[in-house]
């Protein structure tokens, strides 16, 4: 992608573009041309070519090869246009917040079933923890299901929670999610607060395991939302220990970790006795992902 003074069309401008990030060895090349081009264009992928003989100017061509080479230093897509799609909603991004992925819908998808079968019918408002909330993806996604939700997203991180608070208003949400900065149960202790639904997606990558981590990853997303500390269960050990205290007795708590952790959060579950009707839920691509369990005293 020389810098020439030529007028550019879509048609022209896309293939070369995906040819150079091929050369790049960029994944997904073709993806990414078409995601960071429409953005630019303040259009969506499908226009592009029903736009194809659309001229490109100079200002929207600068600020696309500008994108094509952040996009070669290693950012993340979702951070250059600063949008990521999750349960079928934009969420706002950027380097303070972890990129929502596909298969921490699987918490949503819980959460709204546990509401369904268990909560629904006895007609009083379900209450729902999102610890470590981030750009507010699980929070806000269960908010715009469940129209009568009193929901409580907590993160430690003040830029998350102002991102996260940005996603409310973005998507007409702010007066069902209350934002509020805490690490794990912290805030809830003095004011004796319980919940009928808990849900977190916490850190869990292995100090050894971030090392390894992609460039694009490590680079770009921050470490406070990834890494789990040693074995990666650190956070994961102190929700399970704590969570009962902060559930009603017919309560669910829910947590996303790696395939991986699974069997020894299980076991977690069953040495603390606080809990029952312990489950292992599969992500989309068949691998073990999101612990589920009641509280016992139910």
């Amino acid at each position: 992608m020389n810098s020439d003074k030529k007028t550019w069309i879509i048609k022209d401008l896309l293939p070369v573009s995906i040819d150079f990030l091929k050369d790049k060895n960029i994944e997904s090349p073709r993806l990414c041309a078409e995601i960071l081009l429409a953005h630019q264009l303040n259009t969506d992928r499908l226009k592009l070519y029903l736009q194809y003989d659309q001229p490109v100017g100079q200002n929207d061509l600068n600020q696309y090869r500008a994108m094509i080479k952040r996009l070669i230093d290693g950012e993340p897509v979702q951070y250059i246009t600063g949008i990521q799609e999750f349960w079928s909603m934009d969420f706002i991004v950027n380097n303070s917040v972890l990129i929502p992925r596909p298969e921490t819908e699987i918490l949503v998808e819980q959460a709204l079933k546990a509401y369904n079968v268990n909560f629904r019918e006895k007609g009083h408002k379900v209450s729902i923890l999102d610890i470590g909330t981030g750009s507010g993806a699980i929070a806000l996604a269960v908010a715009s299901e469940i129209g009568d939700a009193e929901i409580t997203a907590l993160d430690i991180s003040q830029p998350a929670l102002e991102t996260a608070q940005k996603n409310a208003e973005k998507h007409d949400l702010t007066d069902r999610v209350r934002f509020i900065s805490g690490d794990l149960f912290s805030p809830f202790k003095e004011e004796n607060q319980l919940f009928n639904i808990i849900v977190s997606n916490p850190p869990y990558v292995t100090t050894d395991e971030y090392k390894a981590l992609p460039s694009k990853i490590k680079n770009f997303e921050p470490k406070t939302a990834l890494e789990g500390d040693g074995d990666g269960l650190c956070y994961i050990r102190s929700i399970i220990r704590d969570a009962h205290r902060f559930l009603y007795p017919d309560g669910w708590l829910m947590i996303e970790m790696a395939p991986d952790q699974t069997e020894k959060a299980i076991k977690m579950i069953r040495e603390s006795s606080k809990y029952a009707d312990e489950q292992i839920i599969k992500d989309y691509s068949n691998k073990e992902r999101v612990l589920i369990a009641r509280n016992k005293n139910y």
